[in-house]
């Protein structure tokens, strides 16, 4: 119950990070999601020393873990347009075939260069 409560309390701080990125879109006239605004306050953060990793940890890696839920939304509302399948079906399909290769290869390659990085920090 505890380990529970932690991950509750740790995803709401990760929220705030979200309303202050939300805070900083209305001032910022960039067209970038509010979301990434947050991510990136949360980003400077966390190097700055001002949130420790475990303040956030336990619940990212929760959220992470049922990042697939937050898709099933988005994936039934396409179904009810059906007209776009029937035009573009088949290039929707390549796209996201291609698009899903190459954040598979950046994913590979970034966390390969991070394994290093730790390993020469480490000797």
């Amino acid at each position: 119950m505890k380990k529970a409560g932690v991950i509750i309390l740790q995803v709401l701080f990760l929220h705030v990070f979200l309303i202050l990125g939300a805070a900083l879109k209305q001032i910022v006239p960039i067209p970038i999601p509010a979301s990434m605004f947050g991510l990136v306050l949360l980003f400077l953060a966390l190097c700055l020393k001002i949130v420790k990793l475990e303040w956030v940890e336990k619940g990212a890696n929760w959220l992470l873990a049922e990042l697939l839920l937050f898709f099933v939304p988005s994936a039934v509302g396409i179904i009810n347009y059906k007209e776009i399948f029937s035009f573009l079906g088949a290039e929707i399909v390549i796209l996201i075939g291609i698009s899903t290769i190459v954040v598979m290869g950046l994913t590979g390659i970034i966390a390969e260069k991070t394994a290093v990085f730790k390993r020469r920090e480490q000797h």
